[in-house]
């Protein structure tokens, strides 16, 4: 692959992780999530390329 679609690539992903967790942490301080686990899944799609892909994990307030 090129290396602009190398960087084009890294930053959409770090757009994509950035803007994430701040979501996540204003989500859990609204709701008062300390000490709580949540089940997370995120799923990314790509329109052209029939790519759906999806991860999943768990998501710890601290306590």
């Amino acid at each position: 692959m090129s290396e602009d679609f190398n960087m084009s690539m890294r930053k959409f992903l770090k757009q994509v992780g950035v803007t994430s967790q701040q979501q996540i942490e204003e989500a859990m301080r609204e709701k008062g999530a300390s000490g709580k686990t949540y089940e997370a899944k995120m799923v990314l799609t790509i329109d052209g390329l029939e790519l759906e892909h999806t991860v999943t994990g768990t998501i710890s307030g601290q306590s």
